[in-house]
């Protein structure tokens, strides 16, 4: 029998159910369950946004340096920097809606039109029109969209359309070459250095100390000043001090880093002493050099075309320094009168390689309108050149020796000269004596053995770079500045100090040079140059 509950027993049942607070945490689950799918859908479709721009970007960045890597001004380098950029992309995007590939437009014109666009400068401001001028490149990929998962609950379908682009240049450096620099020495009326303009032209570089080994020459430069015309170092991390610049002028194998052809710092401190080392290129051995060139100053071979204008000491005991028992001046050396006539040049010493008639008159010279004197014109005396050395009439038809620069010419410079004699290697650079001395052909001090001129680097060829040393304000404790561009240029003479009659010719503190034609970076037997390394960057 079923007896009835008690009402007190009721009442209580009531007031625990009401008490009872388990199962309460499931319905605050239930009501923020909604709310958590809905964040995590929206999550995801942001995410999705996010690792889709990341693509797009990681594309553009990837062509843009793909297509930088062309950019050597050679013909053809925009449609090949538009190749690769396209070529490189053909990667999956698999964030995207519908075709997954991230992908360019082919344009293959050198302009700034487009998505795919050069320019010539890195501040975007001048387009380029040619190969040639092409430096730069910047890249936009095609836009892409997201199908979103839950924003269609909002009214969100697809994301807005999502591209990319990114800009980006080859930066370029030249490696193994002496780090020597100079200043623009017509920087106020050609500011690019239009290399053409100089051609065979002699240039009088000078430098920014009094003299050479603190013997007080009058200076065209205050000490440390970098005026038109003045030469100095650049910063190759090769070591500090006078040594290490040494070792960087003389030797076959010069240390250190390679050089920015954009921009490079300037080595600290004013070393003159260091062209020494500079004149182991010619067969001149001053003492002192073991620490640049080695036991036997073997390290600083000069080159087989040791032509130049001092005669040696003859016989065993004769000095390979510049000496009274070495390398000297002779007794009837080409001293001219005139900057423009050309002189008799009967009772002369054998000739080198000699000045400008308009810098070979005086220590200075008179040359006009040139940068204060120190571009010459190019008008050296050939005529007594070939008759001091018994080599006939001059030739009309020279070589270019791989030198844009130098094509067509029917007078040569003094580079080709120094080229078509090693051609003619056996009649043209017999040694020969002058009395007491002798004229140097080949190098008459060995060991080390002459370095062919058809050699990669040429012994006589530098390449130099340009800067605008007055616009860059350059002092010693300059760094990145920017480089013009590198040109090519010919050793035309050892650095001394050269007297005649109580008269005073060159100091020893000058580094007389020709210039040949712009450097061709990475270019062959005829460059002064060795090696050449393009890397290319991103600028945004």
């Amino acid at each position: 029998m079923i007896r009835p509950r008690h009402p007190h027993t009721h009442a209580k049942s009531l007031r625990a159910f009401w008490a009872d607070e388990r199962g309460a945490v499931a319905a605050s689950y239930a009501l923020a369950l909604p709310v958590l799918v809905a964040a995590a859908a929206f999550g995801m479709d942001y995410a999705r946004m996010v690792g889709m721009d990341s693509e797009l970007q990681n594309g553009a960045d990837q062509a843009a340096l793909a297509a930088a890597s062309q950019l050597n001004k050679n013909t053809g380098a925009c449609a090949r920097a538009a190749n690769a950029a396209v070529s490189l992309v053909a990667n999956q995007s698999l964030l995207g809606s519908g075709d997954n590939a991230v992908t360019i437009p082919l344009e293959e014109d050198c302009d700034a039109v487009g998505q795919i666009r050069f320019y010539q400068d890195k501040a975007k401001t001048t387009a380029a029109t040619a190969d040639g001028n092409a430096r730069f490149v910047e890249v936009q990929v095609n836009a892409k969209t997201v199908d979103y998962a839950l924003f269609p609950v909002i009214g969100l379908v697809t994301s807005g359309n999502m591209d990319a682009a990114a800009y980006a240049g080859l930066g370029s450096a030249i490696c193994k070459v002496p780090p020597v620099m100079m200043c623009n020495p017509n920087e106020t009326s050609d500011p690019e250095f239009i290399t053409p303009n100089y051609t065979g032209r002699g240039i009088r570089l000078v430098a920014n100390v009094n003299g050479k080994n603190g013997n007080n020459e009058t200076a065209d430069e205050s000490p440390g000043s970098y005026g038109p015309g003045v030469f100095g170092y650049l910063e190759t991390d090769a070591g500090s001090g006078a040594n290490a610049t040494a070792q960087s002028l003389g030797r076959l194998q010069p240390p250190g880093e390679c050089v920015s052809v954009e921009g490079a710092d300037v080595k600290p401190g004013q070393q003159v002493s260091v062209l020494d080392a500079l004149n182991t290129r010619f067969g001149v051995f001053d003492n002192g050099l073991n620490n640049a060139c080695g036991t036997d100053n073997a390290l600083c071979p000069p080159s087989d075309n040791a032509r130049i204008d001092l005669l040696k000491k003859a016989g065993n005991g004769g000095s390979c320094r510049i000496h009274s028992s070495g390398f000297q001046v002779g007794d009837n050396p080409y001293r001219p009168t005139s900057g423009v006539n050309n002189i008799d040049p009967t009772g002369l010493d054998p000739m080198g390689y000699p000045r400008d008639k308009c810098h070979a008159v005086s220590v200075d010279g008179i040359c006009s309108g040139n940068g204060n004197a120190r571009v010459g014109n190019g008008d050296w005396d050939r005529a007594a050149y070939y008759a001091t050395n018994g080599y006939g009439s001059v030739p009309t038809t020279w070589s270019s020796y791989g030198y844009p620069e130098l094509k067509n010419r029917t007078a040569p410079t003094r580079y080709q000269q120094y080229r078509y004699e090693y051609d003619n290697k056996a009649s043209m650079l017999a040694s020969k004596n002058v009395g007491s001395l002798q004229q140097q052909g080949t190098p008459l001090c060995t060991p080390p053995a002459g370095i062919a001129p058809a050699s990669t680097p040429d012994r006589r060829v530098l390449s130099v770079a340009v800067i605008n040393c007055t616009a860059e304000g350059l002092s010693s404790s300059t760094t990145d500045a920017e480089i013009k561009k590198f040109v090519d240029v010919f050793l035309v003479e050892p650095t001394a100090r050269r007297t005649h009659d109580g008269t005073q010719y060159t100091r020893n503190s000058d580094v007389y040079i020709e210039v040949i034609g712009e450097t061709t970076l990475g270019g062959g037997a005829t460059q002064g140059q060795k090696i050449r390394k393009d890397v290319p960057y991103l600028i945004e």
